[in-house]
């Protein structure tokens, strides 16, 4: 039986991978996003729709008269030619077929008259047993589609043009053997297969099986046609990204002559083309980019190391994940982040087994657990998956002897966006950490890491301006914000932050279990890949080294307590050592009143730091920004006796040093010479 493309060697050869993204007129600025996409994934074949139905529009002509150059300036493509024009269809929608089959070879016949110059195969329409795609109760046994496909084959044949038969999905071989009965398959050149792993509706059973059954039923036939794969991927709309870099690898081992993985970015739902987007969730989160832009697990590492990159992560991080045999570890949620990493670090090192339990969703957590795993070897366990799988999840909690979750939606910028996702994730994913643990019989104890945000703007603390920062104007609460302070929940990240805080609280209430609640305030350190929302201190760092100008949000006068990385560690560590005694308990966790920075005043410690002060641009006040957030960690230190060691102006400068360290640049000379620089190798 032949197996599928063979290279000179004999070994099965990498099929030619490409990219499917569909455009819809008008949407100039939105190719150019892609193409350049395309570029850093060093793509060079692109699927596209040409719609019909779009043709007869008023821009439909003028909209294909600059894509199609535009796409084959840099690409080849394989347009896939679709969608009915309802004044032509039997009943008036895109998947009707059309009143008159000869009038789809007659519009292939135009497109090659007009643009064949920019393609050599044509791919005749999309997923015929798909309701969305061909109505099939109007046409019950594909008699008009047979005829259709074949007449437009046929002459697309004659115009010199190689022809790819649509993929179904499910693959469904009887419909094969129907094409060849009416002749269609005579004037195909590539029979293409459609195939969705994580897919519910239909079992999946592996490229494998799939490409082997189509060979051997094409050979039955008599047919030689190549096999493609014209549609495939991964939807993440449950967040699953590690998922969609195995699906892509799997794919790559198909024994077939092309792949084509859907999509370049995930789809906006009120753009969708014509009918064939729905209600179906998953439908709009294929992409290698989500929708606002930022890159996916699969796209980092594609663009950053090719697709050798890609087997060779998925590879290692495969021999990293647990098997559930294990017992004894330390669950860390979250644990790719840059808290995670310190933590995990530190229980590593002191030869505790630890799980890192994330679904590697945000940019540099696959760096981080590459640093984990290159330091620490086999005591690491690696599970990628989200936070809201259960079934991954219970087995990560059933053998764990103590939790941290940090797994978390961290923006408040995407909650505004998400509110939906922000709440399945932050809520939803922290009950189900809640129940795994409260199905154990000796349920192991839980550190929970909540935020400041969970009292509100603040907008009650009267304050002052003094020089470079605010300040409360009754003294006493210079001491910092207490836990007394009464919640008061803004934004839906605030929201759900603060009801999941409460839900550990509940639970170590309600059920007995030993749970502790970390308010955290500003937490800055190594291994932290900061942004505008989440890891200012980094941010503003990393904005300086590149030469950026940095944004504040307000005056620049707002004050936080910083706390460094390895005193947060410490106190983790002192929380778990005491939780049978500080169960039920939240506390608020920060630099303190020793600790305090303003905005500006960080501005000038980076002056100090590089010689030269980053330009600053202010914005208007962001809606429940904090002008003064100090925590008060009283309560925290007289029930453990902790307390941070690592002032504000050596942690700055030891992140600073780190992050110059780790793009690999050298450090100013007159840090270098204090010796901290090389205390720094550690991490």
């Amino acid at each position: 039986m032949r197996r599928g493309p063979k290279a000179a060697s004999g070994k099965t050869r990498t099929p030619t991978l490409g990219i499917v993204e569909w455009f819809r007129p008008g949407e100039y600025d939105r190719v150019e996003t892609v193409l350049a996409d395309l570029h850093a994934l060093k793509v060079r074949d692109l699927r596209t729709g040409i719609c019909w139905a779009d043709w007869y529009a008023s821009e439909g002509d003028g909209w294909y008269a600059w894509l199609l150059p535009r796409l084959a300036q840099d690409f080849n493509i394989l347009p896939c030619v679709l969608y009915t024009p309802a004044p032509l269809g039997i009943v008036p929608k895109f998947s009707s077929p059309p009143r008159t089959p000869k009038a789809y070879a007659d519009f292939i016949d135009v497109m090659i008259t007009r643009f064949g110059q920019y393609f050599d195969w044509v791919e005749l329409w999309n997923q015929p047993n798909s309701p969305s795609e061909w109505d099939a109760r109007i046409d019950p046994e594909w008699q008009i589609f047979s005829e259709m496909i074949g007449g437009a084959a046929y002459w697309a044949h004659k115009r010199g043009k190689k022809t790819v038969l649509p993929g179904t999905w499910p693959v469904d071989l009887g419909w094969l053997e129907l094409m060849q009965e009416r002749g269609v398959l005579k004037y195909i050149d590539a029979v293409s297969l459609h195939g969705f792993p994580g897919s519910t509706e239909f079992p999946w059973r592996g490229w494998e099986r799939e490409v082997s059954d189509a060979r051997a039923k094409l050979e039955r036939l008599g047919e030689t046609n190549q096999l493609w794969v014209t549609q495939t991927g991964f939807s993440t709309w449950r967040g699953e990204e590690w998922a969609q870099v195995r699906a892509l690898v799997d794919a790559l081992d198909a024994p077939v002559e092309r792949i084509y993985w859907q999509s370049a970015h995930d789809r906006i739902p009120a753009t969708g083309g014509g009918d064939s987007y729905h209600s179906d969730e998953r439908e709009y989160h294929y992409g290698l980019k989500r929708a606002d832009g930022s890159p996916k697990l699969l796209f980092r590492l594609w663009s950053e190391g090719g697709l050798e990159a890609v087997r060779e992560d998925a590879r290692s991080t495969s021999r990293g994940k647990t098997n559930g045999s294990r017992r004894g570890h330390v669950l860390i949620t979250g644990g790719a982040g840059f808290i995670g990493t310190n933590l995990a670090d530190r229980l590593l090192s002191s030869g505790r087994s630890v799980l890192v339990y994330d679904d590697l969703s945000r940019a540099g957590s696959e760096r981080n657990v590459a640093w984990l795993r290159e330091k620490h070897g086999d005591a690491l366990q690696v599970e990628i998956s989200d936070i809201r799988n259960r079934e991954t999840l219970r087995t990560a909690v059933r053998s764990a002897d103590q939790v941290f979750h940090f797994a978390a939606q961290v923006a408040v910028t995407t909650s505004l966006a998400d509110p939906l996702h922000d709440f399945e994730v932050n809520v939803g994913g922290t009950l189900n950490v809640l129940e795994e643990i409260r199905r154990r019989d000796n349920p192991p104890p839980l550190l929970f890491t909540s935020t400041n945000k969970v009292y509100g703007g603040l907008a009650d603390l009267a304050l002052e301006k003094n020089c470079t920062r605010y300040q409360p104007l009754d003294a006493a609460l210079r001491t910092g914000i207490s836990e007394d302070r009464p919640l008061d929940f803004h934004s839906p990240y605030g929201c759900s932050k603060g009801a999941a805080d409460q839900y550990v609280l509940d639970y170590a209430r309600t059920f007995g279990m030993p749970a502790v609640v970390f308010r955290m305030s500003c937490i800055y350190g190594p291994h932290q890949m900061g942004n505008e929302d989440q890891g200012w201190v980094a941010h503003f760092l990393i904005r300086a080294i590149e030469g950026k100008p940095i944004t504040f949000y307000g005056d620049g006068m707002q004050v936080r307590d910083i706390l460094f990385a390895d005193d947060l560690v410490d106190a983790f560590l002192l929380a778990q050592s005491n939780i049978h005694t500080l169960s039920e308990q939240a506390f608020n966790i920060g630099g303190g009143l020793g600790n305090t920075i303003s905005l500006v005043e960080l501005l000038d410690l980076m002056a100090r730091l590089q010689g030269d002060k980053p330009i600053a641009r202010l914005k208007e006040w962001r809606p429940g920004d904090q002008r003064y957030y100090v925590s008060d960690t009283r309560k925290f230190k007289a029930a453990t006796g902790w307390a941070p060691k690592v002032n504000a102006q050596e942690g700055v400068e030891r992140l600073f040093q780190w992050l110059l360290m780790a793009r690999g640049l050298p450090a100013p000379h007159d840090l270098v010479s204090k010796g901290g620089f090389h205390a720094l190798l550690a991490h």
